[in-house]
């Protein structure tokens, strides 16, 4: 049996839902950037912006991870450096679609989509200490590990500073 075809799309209003579910899911914060709940009119302005966003003036794109017309999860670009060609990385995978391999084929996808279509030479990541699934992911797919920064990230529910580790990924 073949793997189901995963496609990497542009945000649609459809995904208000979806992106509502997880961008307010305290047990992500964490890993974001995210310290506080998003309201749906917020996401909703958010997900009308980004579909007529301009990546070179934003310097960040979101896709959707579709897999049968379902949305698995979404991967971001960040940072992106046009003069350098490269950008940061961001993912999240779907809690209820986890340990299935999407969030390797989004990894690929998106470093296909970022050397074919916008000439990256490389691709980085920051992940915490503590976030072991997501280390694996990052070295499973080719990253990596360049760097660690040390007490980089505050975990408030545990109260101490964490460190970081730095993964790139080079086309």
């Amino acid at each position: 049996m073949g793997q189901d075809k995963l496609i990497l799309r542009a945000l649609e209003p459809g995904d208000i839902d979806a992106i509502y579910r997880w961008e307010n899911d305290p047990e992500i914060w964490q890993h974001s950037a995210a310290h506080a709940p998003f309201s749906r009119h917020m996401l909703t302005q958010y997900v009308m912006e980004a579909a007529t966003g301009d990546l070179y003036a934003d310097k960040q794109l979101r896709l959707v991870a579709e897999v049968d017309g379902m949305a698995v999860g979404c991967v971001d670009l960040f940072d992106y450096d046009p003069q350098h060609h490269r950008a940061g990385v961001g993912i999240l995978v779907d809690a209820a679609c986890r340990k299935r391999g999407y969030g390797l084929r989004m990894l690929k996808a998106m470093a296909e989509y970022g050397h074919d279509v916008l000439q990256l030479h490389q691709i980085y990541c920051h992940v915490a200490e503590d976030n072991t699934a997501s280390r694996h992911l990052f070295e499973k797919a080719g990253y990596r590990c360049c760097g660690e920064l040390k007490e980089w990230i505050y975990d408030a529910k545990e109260q101490r500073y964490m460190k970081a580790y730095m993964y790139q990924y080079l086309m």
